[in-house]
């Protein structure tokens, strides 16, 4: 009779989770991904195979297994975050040993027939172990100088170790959503205040050490008409891709410079371009306005969020997003140099998309749950 109540009580549970699931956030993030599988169908010249057909595959399996997620009580999520950062970690170092190189850079793992992209997995991973060091440091513990100098390595190492491989636009957006933690968590500004200072010193280094074609895409982005067929082309295509696109458009599956394959990477980094052609402003401006409202909603479950831990889950979770927008069409509209971060749920490519979900997952656990860890 016991274990009848208890599988009621259970049953009860997970269906009290599901109905307060943020549906208006997983329909927003769904809407988004179908805006890429329309896309990417598009500059396929009318093709299901094999980009749009893979990227609607993958979300129909990533979506369930965040639904699933989000009903895994908070406190699990709470163990799971430093054994799933050691886990990134390790794989990180493992790249530049076992990995798998693909034009010119080695980012990537083979595990079986499947090829893992560890700096996603760490994306999630450094989230989750930063909300868990200051939710256990507590609010006024969060600028203690210790708790901050284990945040900026927890931030520097996977950082470091991804711009070495060379990555450059993944370790900018590990040290922005890792910033954006430490920001939430109520981490003095005099701390983001020196840590400016101290990259204005270091950045004639750093700039040394930059691979030869970082440093033709940064002189492309303070000269954009230099060398239009060399290190400036993909920029030189982009403007005139968005450029021609006016108002509506050039239609659906008609736009000439995507089309006639003068914009490179069409289906991953510079997917926004393809769509800013064929879709015209208002294609790009109904994308971004989906994005807007998936991290407003995002902003709002953190606000209501009355655990710490979940509260920065959640907040790290929008962030991770927003920074990736924001880096993707900068980088494609010339505000930003070309640094190759895809366009969420809307470029071809499975670890990122699964990664994110994952995340949303976690996020959503956060939200929903009514316990404490």
């Amino acid at each position: 009779m016991t274990d009848m109540r208890q599988s009621r009580s259970d049953a009860d549970s997970i269906i009290a989770r599901l109905a307060r699931l943020p549906w208006l956030l997983l329909t927003t993030l769904t809407l988004v991904a179908a805006f890429g599988t329309a896309a990417l169908y598009s500059v396929s010249g009318g093709s299901f195979e094999p980009w749009a057909q893979r990227h609607a595959i993958r979300f129909a399996v990533a979506l369930p297994v965040a639904i699933m997620l989000a009903l895994v009580p908070l406190r699990i999520v709470g163990t799971l975050a430093w054994p799933t950062y050691a886990l990134a970690l390790a794989l990180l170092v493992a790249v530049p040993l076992v990995g798998v190189e693909a034009l010119g850079a080695r980012r990537w793992l083979q595990i079986g027939g499947l090829s893992l992209q560890p700096v996603e997995v760490m994306k999630v991973a450094l989230v989750l172990a930063l909300a868990h060091l200051f939710a256990r440091s507590g609010e006024r513990g969060a600028s203690r100088p210790d708790v901050v100098v284990l945040a900026a390595i927890l931030i520097t190492v996977p950082a470091v170790l991804v711009i070495r491989q060379p990555d450059l636009g993944s370790g900018l957006l590990l040290t922005g959503v890792g910033l954006a933690v430490m920001f939430l968590a109520g981490v003095s500004l005099w701390y983001f205040a020196a840590g400016l200072a101290a990259l204005a010193v270091a950045l004639p280094i750093a700039a040394t050490m930059l691979h030869d074609y970082q440093r033709r895409r940064i002189e492309v982005f303070l000269d954009p008409d230099r060398d239009p067929l060399g290190a400036g082309y993909h920029i030189a295509q982009a403007r005139i891709a968005l450029g021609s696109g006016g108002w509506s458009g050039q239609g659906f599956g008609q736009g000439a410079q995507t089309q006639l394959d003068f914009v490179p990477e069409k289906t991953t980094d510079f997917i926004f371009v393809a769509i800013g052609e064929e879709m015209g402003f208002l294609g790009g401006a109904t994308l971004l306005g989906l994005y807007a409202v998936a991290v407003v909603l995002t902003a709002v479950l953190a606000i209501r969020a009355r655990d710490p831990f979940a509260r920065l889950v959640i907040g790290g979770t929008g962030a991770m997003l927003a920074i990736y927008v924001v880096i993707n069409i900068g980088m494609v509209t010339g505000l930003v140099p070309v640094v190759g971060v895809p366009l969420p749920l809307v470029s071809y490519g499975g670890t990122a998309m699964t990664t994110l979900m994952v995340a949303f997952g976690l996020a959503m656990a956060a939200a929903t749950d009514r316990g404490r860890r």
